[in-house]
């Protein structure tokens, strides 16, 4: 009678302690791929707006004329999978093929990304077109992928910037420039252009700054340094969920094996005082790559500032990087 009891009690123990982890592995992903900033910060785009023109005080008068002259534009496309994506997109005053693709990074938007768009737009004479990343801005979407699943869509407004604005002078040559989750986008992007179905000879470079080595890395990360957790058991079952939940886990969303598939050439940023995504991060990514490829330790800024803190500097590298490949 004991006995049965002593197993009674050890299987309800045993399914207390399951149901605890998994609610513990839900709480862990909800937290990470549906944070509250997504509707507080990524969605409200008036307040983008401020925080941009505030942040980079030369933007006020290139919006504001943008406006005036009908040139920054809304886009939507479907993905393969039925949700409506959006995206801003900017026409170079002259006729050009040098266009610039350029993503943001977690629970950012398209107007977040402006101050690239400047850089590009503006100071280089680029057709820019910025995605709102799925469940970002004015994109469908609950949940954010990290990067995996957009590089799907990111492929797609690839294609859809070479028609923008190539149709009428014989397509574009195209950089893609991505920021923080955004960096580890473009380089997952990397892995699939000129592999299987992905044909993308428009795309000439890759510029990726501050991007994590997989989402695993990155989550494991911040697990300990939030909450001073190791990642077992929770990152794994949070990883189960994942796939689960979106067809996809933290292990396999990796920067670092994708980048080793791209032989198009690629410029690294990252600064050198980061610690949200380490700088340590970027070592592993460059090594990597295959030849051609460039690497920029931008001096002093922490996560994601380094344009912020060295417009000039950033810019010149930018510039001097994709002219090597893009006329």
């Amino acid at each position: 009678m004991k006995t049965k009891k002593a197993l009674k009690y050890s299987f309800i123990g045993v399914v207390a302690i399951i149901a605890l982890l998994l609610c513990a592995g839900y709480f862990t992903l909800g937290f990470a791929l549906q944070p509250s900033a997504l509707d507080t910060r990524s969605r409200d785009l008036t307040a983008s707006y401020e925080h941009m023109v505030k942040e980079f005080p030369e933007l006020e008068v290139w919006i504001d004329s943008l406006y005036q002259a009908g040139a920054l534009r809304d886009w939507y496309i479907e993905n393969e999978r039925g949700e409506q994506l959006h995206a801003i997109y900017v026409r170079a005053a002259q006729p050009t093929q040098r266009t610039a693709v350029i993503v943001h990074g977690y629970t950012d938007n398209a107007v977040r990304m402006l101050h690239i768009g400047y850089l590009y737009s503006r100071l280089l004479g680029y057709n820019i077109l910025l995605p709102d990343l799925h469940a970002h801005g004015l994109s469908q979407g609950s949940a954010i992928q990290m990067g995996w699943l957009d590089r799907l869509d990111v492929l797609q407004w690839m294609e859809t910037a070479d028609e923008l604005f190539g149709r009428e002078i014989g397509g574009t040559q195209m950089v893609v420039h991505g920021i923080s989750m955004g960096a580890a986008t473009t380089m997952m992007v990397s892995g699939e252009v000129q592999h299987g179905i992905h044909q993308a000879p428009y795309v000439k470079c890759f510029v990726e700054d501050c991007g994590y080595t997989s989402v695993w890395d990155e989550f494991k990360g911040e697990l300990k340094a939030r909450f001073h957790l190791p990642p077992f058991p929770l990152l794994h079952i949070a990883s189960k969920l994942c796939d689960w939940e979106y067809g996809w886990n933290f292990r396999q969303a990796s920067a670092l094996e994708q980048v080793k598939k791209c032989t198009l050439p690629m410029l690294f940023i990252h600064g050198d005082s980061d610690d949200f995504v380490p700088t340590w991060m970027v070592h592993p990514l460059y090594e990597a790559k295959p030849e051609p490829k460039e690497l920029w330790l931008a001096p002093g800024p922490g996560h994601a500032l380094s344009y912020k803190h060295n417009p000039e500097e950033y810019t010149a590298r930018v510039k001097a990087f994709t002219e090597k490949y893009i006329n």
